[in-house]
């Protein structure tokens, strides 16, 4: 699986980052979430369809 974020989209809202902390960050100065794993293992797909889920501007792609 892969995991893009559309950055034209992003608004730093945050919700990826509760729902998957060990692939999405926001660091103090960042205008747009920083994905620290764009191909993570299945392990984690549960929180990741949850972070495309929670993401109010639909920011997120999972492909895969």
């Amino acid at each position: 699986m892969k995991i893009t974020v559309d950055t034209d989209l992003c608004e730093v809202h945050g919700d990826c980052v509760v729902a998957a902390p060990d692939i999405f960050d926001i660091g103090e100065d960042d205008d747009v979430v920083q994905i620290l794993n764009a191909e993570p293992g299945e392990e984690y797909r549960k929180a990741i369809v949850q972070a495309v889920k929670m993401c109010p501007v639909a920011a997120i792609r999972i492909e895969g």
